[in-house]
């Protein structure tokens, strides 16, 4: 009896005994396999060559006949198992391992034809472990090829694309053959969708986190859209799952908001991704807070020295106390230097950027507090005496903006520079005298990137440009208050609510500020939905577009 034979006979037997497990450890695909899989390929190559596929075809069809009568428990072969598993002895027939682009094709073309069997809704069901495998393989080789640039080109010359001609990548191809798995799992019927999950139904986060890692490792993070929409839509309840399918799923969510500007929704990912990660594993937990505490830090909320000192946050307070100091302080002239302190790290984990602009708004926020209290102060209260709201002159923002501007260009001040330097010009009225002193620099100013200045690069703060950034920052529920444009001051609302106190009053904790919004945003979509009594209802406090939770469950 040839090898070919006594192969099929076996994969026959696992098909009636509908033996997931069994076909999964026969059905390999990668190299490090036992010589028989190698002694079937040269059998394959000598009986079966490339231009005689039909006996080959016609020899799977033998070996795996479609049972007439199946008994209760039984499986049978069908058709579109038989022309996978075709296509699986024409794999092993012509792969060249050595050959790299063509193994990437030949598994390609391997794994549709798998899900194309998978979607059998009798029997498909048996080859759901065949088809992670294959789509762990397929992961694997992709991320392998988008670090060999000379290979990819090779392959991406000849990838297909759309209707409009625009090609895609390698990375959307092998995402779009495991969606395809991921939605015939989504798709099925054995289970409601806030019962336990039966059937493929139990895969569903399982092909959802290979295609997530695969995005996320190849920095393809949007195509990720259409398959959380889809979960939104029909998706099970993620709190059905076990909990290392949980975790990775928010982690891999939360991943996808910081990316792309939703650090609230971010941290409610992480959050749970991280209370639901048992504590000895804490290299996992470790990498969910390396995202976490950024998107808190976003938020305005700086974690605590005890939450730093457990393992799997070593080293992080040398990374993060530096920012949580110059955002506290409004200090921009050690802000980049304490981003450069470690800009590698935070580069190679895409957290540079997001910081370098995102935390700015909340540096603006302490440095207009310390610019009040400056002038607050040395005016000794007297705008409480003439029952005035107690306010923030725009001028004065100008002023030590200027200051620190200058100081970022090089300049030094004038008692730390030559006593010969002449008095400094006389200043207009509107000008405390504790904030600016005569500065002097013997040198050209130095020329700061965009990103460096307090507006963009050397461009002096003026009126304008510090009006836009108080109203940016009442906008964004980091001052209370508005703009007095005629005035030209920040006035500051709630004074009498906080004891008096205009600090607090017009400088709310910024996180407890961002809650309160994302609060009132929820109420108010649910106060129209309630008097409009149609559209797409609200949901509930927290809700995260993709993470499905148990009817009744909120934030």
């Amino acid at each position: 009896m040839s090898l070919v034979v006594q192969f099929l006979g076996n994969i026959r037997s696992f098909v009636l005994a509908q033996n997931g497990d069994e076909l999964r450890n026969w059905l390999l695909v990668e190299n490090n396999v036992s010589d028989i899989y190698f002694k079937l390929a040269r059998e394959l190559m000598s009986s079966f060559p490339k231009n005689n596929t039909d006996a080959l075809e016609k020899l799977v069809d033998k070996c795996l006949p479609e049972e007439d009568d199946v008994q209760e428990g039984k499986g049978s072969p069908w058709p579109g198992f038989n022309s996978f598993i075709k296509d699986y002895l024409e794999y092993w027939r012509d792969i060249e391992f050595g050959n790299t682009v063509k193994v990437h094709a030949r598994l390609s073309d391997l794994l549709i034809s798998c899900a194309n069997a998978l979607a059998n809704p009798t029997y498909g069901i048996m080859l759901l472990q065949t088809s992670m495998s294959l789509s762990e393989s397929l992961s694997k080789l992709v991320m392998s090829l988008v670090r060999q640039p000379d290979l990819l080109s090779q392959i991406q010359s000849g990838a297909t694309g759309d209707d409009a001609g625009e090609k895609k990548s390698i990375v959307e191809l092998a995402a779009d053959i495991i969606q395809k798995i991921f939605t015939s799992c989504l798709a099925d019927r054995s289970s409601g969708r806030f019962q336990a999950p039966q059937g493929k139904k139990v895969a569903v986060y399982l092909f959802a986190n290979l295609t997530l890692k695969l995005l996320f490792a190849c920095e393809k993070s949007r195509l990720a859209v259409q398959m959380f929409t889809n979960l939104s839509t029909s998706g099970p309840a993620l709190s059905l799952y076990p909990a290392s399918q949980r975790v990775t799923f928010l982690y891999y969510l939360g991943r996808f908001n910081f990316d792309h500007g939703d650090y609230l929704r971010a941290h409610l990912c992480f959050e749970q991704a991280y209370l639901q990660c048992p504590p000895r594993f804490q290299k996992h937990r470790r990498q969910i807070l390396t995202y976490w505490i950024p998107a808190n830090l976003l938020l305005g909320r700086f974690p605590s020295a005890p939450f730093l000192a457990r393992p799997e946050a070593a080293g992080f307070a040398a990374i993060f106390y530096p920012l949580c100091g110059v955002v506290r302080s409004g200090d921009f002239l050690n802000f980049h230097l304490a981003l450069n302190l470690n800009r590698d790290w935070l580069w190679d984990r895409g957290l540079y950027l997001p910081l370098l602009y995102r935390l700015k708004p909340l540096i603006w926020r302490s440095f207009t507090r310390k610019t009040f209290l400056l002038t607050w102060q040395a005016s000794g209260g007297a705008a409480s005496a003439n029952n005035r709201a107690p306010s923030l002159a725009l001028a004065d923002v100008v002023t030590t903006a200027c200051y620190v501007q200058k100081l970022m260009e090089g300049y030094v001040p004038a008692n730390k520079s030559s006593s010969m330097m002449p008095p400094p010009p006389k200043r207009t009225p509107h000008i405390n005298s504790i904030f600016m002193k005569a500065i002097t620099n013997n040198a050209a100013p130095k020329q700061l990137m965009p990103s460096e200045g307090l507006i963009f690069g050397n461009k002096m703060p003026d009126l304008q440009s510090i009006e836009g950034v108080v109203a940016g920052l009442v906008y964004a529920g980091l001052l209370n208050g508005f703009v007095a444009r005629q005035q030209k001051r920040f006035a500051i609302e709630g004074t009498k609510r906080h004891g008096g106190n205009p600090v607090r009053a017009g400088w709310p904790n910024a996180y407890q500020s961002i809650m309160e919004r994302f609060r009132e945003s929820y109420e108010e979509g649910l106060a129209a939905y309630n008097a409009a009594e149609s559209g797409e209802v609200p949901g509930e406090m927290g809700d995260v577009p993709g993470w499905v939770r148990d009817v009744g469950m909120g934030f």
